[in-house]
């Protein structure tokens, strides 16, 4: 699979921003998909994940009634919408794919992750 993070950008607190990641191979459905983000000098940290059918999702804390996450396999596409936006989202977000345990949450962890995009930026302004 590849992926490919698009739709990052500036926008102040409180806004919104739409992510984008187009995979392509033929994984992609059957695959569970997440997006972690990286602030600078932070490590990597799961922001959100979706199962297979889109059926099941995960989110950390942090970003629980802010953020959520989609998938058209159709499309072979995965979004991510953010809003009301801090300062403190402000990284470089990054889609990634778990092609095994079939397509369902194995954890947070991004070594679960077999493939990942190129990540994008978000900055978050006060």
């Amino acid at each position: 699979v590849q992926l490919q993070a698009s739709g990052g950008g500036l926008v102040q607190a409180g806004g919104s921003l739409r992510l984008s990641c187009a995979a392509s191979g033929r994984t992609f459905s059957s695959s569970f998909m997440g997006w972690f983000r990286q602030a600078s000098g932070k490590e990597r940290e799961f922001v959100l994940g979706i199962s297979w059918s889109g059926g099941r999702v995960y989110y950390a804390d942090s970003v629980k009634g802010r953020f959520t996450i989609s998938r058209d396999n159709a499309k072979n596409a995965v979004y991510l919408q953010m809003n009301s936006l801090k300062p403190e989202d402000t990284a470089v977000y990054y889609c990634a794919a778990d092609p095994t345990y079939g397509g369902n949450y194995r954890g947070p962890d991004a070594r679960f992750y077999d493939y990942w995009g190129q990540g994008t930026l978000v900055t978050v302004s006060s």
